[in-house]
């Protein structure tokens, strides 16, 4: 076959051209320069931390910055308390380079620019986050919630090293301890040798600090805030029994009291709770005291209305509330035709009861149950709440600040309810396996009007009473088909899963580890945050176990 040489040296000169044109791109691309734009925003290789009062900041290392400007604030940059000009990405901010120590057990706010050879081309400002110094050296105890009252404070310490000698007060802005606000109150050998003193004639609701000295050496200083005024005992409406140990001094005040009457119980004292059908209002609290026992109401019976009473309110504060078997027992167990507006608990400790409320029998309408700043563990089949009849009437359920533990059920209604709110609460094994989170028993009545919101709350899993089970698995919801959801800032263990009948706006796993991986001893109530990666840690949660900087 004769091949045609013309149409052959046509086809290899286009090809050969092809190939030099697509060099030439090449080349031309090769030498593409493009436009100088300003550094990157300093990153931290490691978070923020604290070694006594210096605060260690270690950057990334940008390969064209030539120095950096550190800031640092106390007032998250309303004010610049610090600006310090460094060569290198790792800094160690102390009076070394700031002219004068940190405070120590203080909160800085730290930012960072990066900067060029060419000062156009400096980074933006970098917010690198916070960090709290550590405490001072001291021999001093950590006050807890019963080492203050109103109007003093207990403070503790561990007799080690030259005996303490004296106590001084200040204000919470004087943060170098310069201007005491009493006369220095001396401690004796008899104290000392204790490691335990009182500051009295304090404001109440106020800040202090109170440090501890050995002569002239300070030997450390502690943070107290008072709380509110106590009861006057001798008040209007107040009946102080703080002086009885008698079982029955509950019910006798009970008794006798008027319509509205606050009945102060002693701490470290356990008193049988009546079981009484209530008329009146009345309010049962701890008076304040130090130590860390509450009073205690045992309930071999339940509370309950009279027929045909119309109360503003029955609140419990400062109280451990022990029911003596949670297979019958309530605090109230409503079964009367009466009218409630408030049923309350503030910082009380719930335990072993069949059920905390309960609505049954006759149309009753309570107005508010709230439950706050409270610990609530081993609770049987009628959960926190149950409306045990469709004529009965519960509006709005708050529950916040709390931890729930241990419970069979959790919410449970034969009728709608107006709202339901839970803000920062930690709740674990809770509800059974298998059982219903939110439990709306009647097709008819089966909703929450205004909706549910969970806000700041971290779910564990759910609660199987068989040991060594692995399966926590627990229904979302029964009824509340026309039940709004809102849910923020709130996280579930690894470990959490809805069996069926999900709330689709509860996400799954996002807290990033398991029960057991998140919280330090679930088991026996110590929910302090045990990953330090979870990202709800300082903000979800009960607040008294939150990571606080």
């Amino acid at each position: 076959m004769k091949i045609n040489n013309n149409i052959f040296s046509i086809k290899t000169i286009l090809f050969l051209c092809l190939i030099v044109a697509m060099f030439n791109a090449c080349d031309e691309n090769d030498t593409e320069t493009f436009e100088k734009t300003r550094l990157f925003r300093p990153v931290l290789n490691e978070d923020l931390f604290a070694e006594g009062n210096t605060i260690i900041v270690n950057m990334g290392k940008l390969k064209s910055a030539v120095s950096y400007t550190i800031e640092v604030s106390r007032d998250t940059f309303n004010t610049v308390e610090y600006n310090i000009p460094v060569d290198t990405n790792y800094v160690e901010l102390n009076a070394n380079n700031l002219g004068e120590e940190l405070f120590w057990n203080t909160i800085y706010q730290v930012r960072a620019t990066a900067h060029d050879a060419d000062a156009q081309y400096d980074s933006k400002i970098s917010d690198l986050g916070g960090v709290r110094t550590e405490r001072f050296p001291t021999i001093l105890n950590v006050p807890k919630s019963y080492d203050v009252t109103d109007v003093a404070a207990r403070v503790s310490w561990t007799p080690l090293g030259e005996a303490v000698t004296g106590m001084k007060v200040f204000a919470p802005t004087d943060l170098k301890l310069t201007t005491p606000l009493f006369s220095e109150a001396p401690v004796s050998n008899e104290e000392n040798l204790a490691g335990e003193a009182f500051v009295t004639g304090l404001e109440s609701e106020t800040e202090y600090q109170i440090a501890i000295y050995s002569g002239t050496t300070l030997r450390g200083w502690v943070n107290y805030n008072t709380k509110v005024a106590d009861i006057d005992p001798n008040g209007a409406n107040v009946i102080d029994i703080t002086d009885s140990e008698d079982r029955n001094a509950v019910s006798d005040a009970i008794n006798s009291a008027p319509d509205g009457a606050i009945i102060l119980v002693k701490r470290g004292v356990e008193f049988d709770a009546p079981g009484l059908q209530l008329t009146k209002s009345v309010t049962i609290r701890a008076a304040y005291g130090f130590g860390k026992q509450k009073a205690t109401l045992l309930f071999p019976s339940n509370f309950d209305l009279a027929d045909g009473a119309n109360i503003d309110h029955v609140r419990f504060v400062d109280l451990e509330m022990r029911g003596t078997d949670w297979e019958g027992k309530y605090v109230i167990n409503i079964s009367k035709t009466a009218n409630l507006n408030e049923f309350s608990f503030e910082n009380c400790y719930i335990t072993n009861f069949r059920g905390i409320y309960r609505q049954k029998d006759n149309p009753s309408v309570v107005n508010n149950y709230n439950i706050n700043n409270s610990i609530i563990d081993s609770i049987g089949g009628y959960g926190l709440a149950t409306i045990d009849n469709d004529n009965a009437t519960l509006k709005n359920i708050k529950i916040s600040n709390s931890t729930i533990n241990h419970t069979i059920y959790f919410l449970v209604s034969k009728n709608n309810v107006e709202s339901i709110n839970i803000e920062d609460c930690t709740i674990a094994n809770a509800p059974e396996r298998g059982r219903q989170l939110f439990r709306w028993r009647n097709s008819s009545q089966s909703n929450v009007t205004n909706g549910i919101t969970i806000t700041n709350t971290i779910f564990g899993h759910g609660w199987n009473q068989t040991e060594g089970e692995t399966d926590f698995a627990y229904r979302g919801k029964e009824g509340l088909d026309d039940t709004s959801f809102s849910v923020s800032n709130t996280f579930t263990v690894n470990d959490f899963s809805f069996s069926s009948n999900e709330i689709g706006e509860i996400t799954i796993g996002n807290a990033g580890s398991s029960q057991d991986d998140l919280w330090v001893d679930a088991q026996n109530n110590d929910f302090n945050i045990k990953d330090s990666g979870f990202l709800g840690k300082s903000s979800s949660g009960d607040p008294r176990w939150r990571v606080k900087l």
